[in-house]
């Protein structure tokens, strides 16, 4: 018959703290373990002539907390091999203890040894009773060595227990400072409910590491705000600020609009976001990628109130195609390199698109920038051969082109025709683009930004000669140009 191993709290303060059932099962005659005996209750035990083995030892050797749980749990299933034993923990047996759940894992994959829990009182219920919290309106509770940043909601109580010691406070407080100002008030309880120790004080955020009575009865509470520059910083807010303004009393623009008409203002941010990067300008960038995000929440709640898909299904679909695509991160694939991940990535694409669309250029994105999706047609169907065979080729087929247009303009066959050669020689310059390996997008920004420098100069040229516009002829404006192309290469030289 398998042996048991019972797992007890000594709860959060003195032994007065014990319920009576755990004190029952401490004068069971089983052998006792403690996970550690620097705790309250202990010089109660020792009073009553109650002897126990503690694992402390085991914190002074071990490099982590993990390891020294894992230990814990080894060295318990160990002993219950021969006997029935009984395991004590600070505080309840099934809140915050690490080790507890890490004993309970190795016993279930084991199946030697029973895990039986019995009675305690949890630090948690002395704490909020100190602080006058009712749980109910909205908790989180986390353990301060393993806490981080982005499991934090401020508009929630948050509890964060086994602060141990200075440096836990410090990594706890640089997790808080990334959702909460540095002068947040928090409140640092020590020993609650252990007469004569305990100790509550709030203090500012910044402040949080460097108390020197902090140690491993210390419990970190961070009360829920209402502040909006704090909200306002959170997934869940900005989502929630969408919903109001697509709700019937909200905005009367946003109620109107559909992904139809938003779909303008998902490319203008996008660009808007692409020149942001080209400026290199940082504040610039974060401001235009959450002109970006809001296309996007906006785009899932209209779909959510047609019932079609929310925010959290973008999440969800996101999320399973970023693990999907990354099998070298993710998965047992071994890419060491940049290449091998692309190649990784180009595979697990591949697997999701082989029963759809067999042609070679299925995998081409219409829904991207015009000169982007024409050179990446071109690049699939030179995958498989369809190409010139050298530049002279593209470039010949270029001139082609022109002369095709030029024919068709002197033709005059009409508006639709010659957009048609238009349409085929630019996308005869973008194959030239390619084959001389510049981005077509790239070299036409470029121009683009040329001609409007040199634009610029001849507005100044004007305003310096007190003329207007419509004063100047043809040639007069040619000039002009000459004049600002001119200026514009001394400047940039």
């Amino acid at each position: 018959m398998a042996k048991t191993i019972t797992v007890i709290g000594l709860g959060p303060g003195d032994i007065s703290g014990i319920s009576l059932g755990a004190m029952e099962e401490l004068k069971s005659g089983k052998r006792i373990y403690l996970r550690t005996a620097i705790h309250p209750a202990v010089d109660g035990l020792r009073n009553l002539g109650i002897s126990f083995t503690s694992f402390d030892d085991i914190y002074e050797s071990a490099p982590t907390f993990s390891d020294v749980y894992e230990e814990i749990a080894a060295s318990l299933l160990r002993a219950a091999v021969h006997e029935d034993v009984l395991y004590a923990v600070p505080g309840h047996p099934l809140m915050a203890e690490q080790s507890v759940q890490i004993l309970v894992s190795r016993a279930t994959s084991s199946k030697e040894v029973a895990i039986r829990f019995g009675p305690g009182q949890s630090f948690l219920d002395v704490v909020c009773t100190r602080l006058g919290v009712d749980p109910i309106e909205g908790m989180a509770l986390f353990d301060g060595t393993a806490l981080e940043e982005g499991a934090l909601s401020p508009s929630v109580n948050t509890f964060i227990a086994q602060v141990y010691n200075k440096s836990v406070a410090s990594d706890v407080k640089l997790a808080l400072m990334e959702v909460f100002p540095d002068d947040y008030e928090v409140t640092v309880v020590r020993a609650a409910g252990v007469a004569g120790e305990e100790r509550i004080v709030k203090m500012p955020l910044f402040e949080l590491d460097r108390t020197d009575w902090i140690d491993h009865l210390t419990t970190v509470f961070v009360p829920a705000t209402s502040d909006e520059a704090i909200l306002g910083r959170t997934a869940r807010r900005v989502t929630d600020i969408v919903r109001i303004l697509r709700a019937p009393d909200g905005c009367p623009w946003d109620r109107k609009q559909t992904h139809a008409t938003l779909r303008r203002y998902v490319l203008e941010e996008a660009h808007e976001v692409a020149e942001a990067i080209d400026m290199g300008d940082s504040s610039l960038l974060c401001d235009e990628l959450g002109d970006l995000l809001l296309q996007v929440l906006l785009h899932s709640q209209i779909a959510h109130e047609h019932g079609d898909f929310s925010i959290r299904d973008v999440y969800g679909a996101l999320a399973d195609k970023l693990v999907r695509r990354h099998p070298h991160v993710f998965g047992g694939v071994d890419a060491k390199s940049v290449q091998d991940a692309q190649r990784s990535w180009d595979a697990a694409k591949a697997n999701e698109l082989k029963d759809k669309d067999p042609s070679v250029i299925s995998k081409v994105k219409r829904a991207q920038p015009v000169m982007r999706y024409t050179t990446e047609l071109q690049q699939a169907a030179a995958k498989v051969g369809f190409d010139w065979t050298d530049l002279s080729g593209a470039v010949s087929k270029l001139g082609e082109e022109i002369r095709e247009f030029e024919e068709e303009l002197q033709s005059g066959t009409g508006h639709d025709a010659a957009a048609a050669e238009l349409g085929d020689l630019i996308f005869s310059a973008v194959n030239v683009a390619r084959w001389l390996e510049v981005d077509a997008e790239d070299v036409l920004r470029a121009t683009a930004r040329k001609f409007e420098a040199r634009f610029r100069i001849v507005e100044q040229l004007i305003r310096g000669e007190s003329r207007d516009w419509s004063d100047y002829s043809p040639e007069e404006l040619d000039m002009l140009w000459k004049k600002a192309k001119i200026q514009a290469t001394t400047s940039a030289t």
